[in-house]
């Protein structure tokens, strides 16, 4: 496989809800739950190159709250459940976030890969 070629590369979407790295296409993106390897095990694209910030994060918080917050609302108007049953949100909430971030930031790092943004260089 050729590492540049963009037809062996999977796309940026796709390596995003896998993890996968967006070169080589090898499950290596990821080495915790929303923590990116150094590099990939399997072609060694350098994953530090890239950076993704805190704007996933900050995306994020207002998307999964509003979801969170509005769902609430909906269930407590329709059904009236004891206090106890809002409980679920917390576990909703982390796992709307756990799983929103690691696509975000994997989709984010896809793209900087494929425009070719690295940090401190100019791209060419």
């Amino acid at each position: 496989m050729n590492p540049g070629s963009e037809v062996d590369e999977p796309s940026p979407l796709s390596a995003a809800f896998a993890g996968n790295c967006p070169r080589c296409g090898a499950h290596t993106l990821f080495a915790g739950w929303v923590r990116f390897a150094d590099r990939c095990r399997s072609c060694g694209l350098n994953f530090s190159d890239f950076n993704v910030g805190d704007g996933p994060a900050a995306f994020l918080i207002f998307i999964v709250g509003a979801v969170v917050v509005v769902a609430a609302l909906v269930v407590d108007g329709a059904f009236s459940p004891p206090w106890w049953v809002h409980l679920v949100w917390i576990p909703v909430t982390a796992a709307l976030t756990i799983g929103g971030l690691r696509v975000s930031k994997a989709w984010l790092l896809a793209q900087e890969y494929r425009h070719r943004a690295r940090e401190g260089r100019i791209a060419k």
